[in-house]
């Protein structure tokens, strides 16, 4: 049964992107990058924002993400319409719990989202998620932040799998969550 990776990115104070913020934080640096580049052969799940996002990348910027191009990827929308214009994209407008709980069993690749927190969010409620990595980049963004990762989850046990430091500023988490019906007693 393939694995599931909600896969993320935030600042310290746990925004997933700010105005007028570079992507990345402008962080991104070249032991982050070339990690990023070595990653197992995976499917991508994401919804519409992040597949509008990340394909119009792929027109302006290809170099930028030509990884991503050549890796299946599949959308969970219900306003987009097929065909999608990127390379290996697969549009879903049904239930996405429904769908990767049905790719969990007959998919032969380990699944990933790519942003798209709504999706995450609704997965991992779900208890389909095996492991939340999390890149935390060392900036704050009080002020200009927007999308804060974790706002409307559940309550989660996180069990620490792996943590790494890249390019000496950036803070890899890498976690094995458990969906909690109440906090722990005391």
């Amino acid at each position: 049964m393939p694995e599931l990776m909600i896969d993320l990115i935030c600042s310290l104070d746990g925004y997933a992107a700010a105005d007028g913020w570079p992507g990345l934080w402008g962080m991104g640096g070249p032991e982050y990058l070339a990690w990023l580049g070595e990653q197992e052969e995976h499917t991508i799940l994401m919804g519409a924002t992040t597949y509008r996002l990340m394909s119009g990348m792929a027109e302006e910027e290809p170099e930028a993400i030509a990884q991503l191009g050549g890796m299946p990827k599949i959308v969970f929308s219900s306003t987009l319409s097929p065909p999608l214009g990127w390379a290996n994209s697969e549009l879903v407008s049904g239930d996405a719990v429904a769908a990767v709980r049905d790719l969990k069993h007959r998919h032969p690749l380990p699944l990933r989202t790519l942003g798209s927190l709504a999706l995450g969010r609704s997965l991992l409620a779900a208890g389909l998620v095996d492991r939340l990595r999390l890149v935390v980049f060392p900036v704050i963004n009080g002020a200009t932040g927007r999308e804060r990762l974790f706002d409307g989850y559940p309550d989660v046990r996180l069990d620490l799998l792996e943590a790494r430091t890249f390019d000496g500023r950036l803070q890899l988490l890498d976690y094995a969550p458990t969906v909690l019906d109440h906090p722990p007693l005391a």
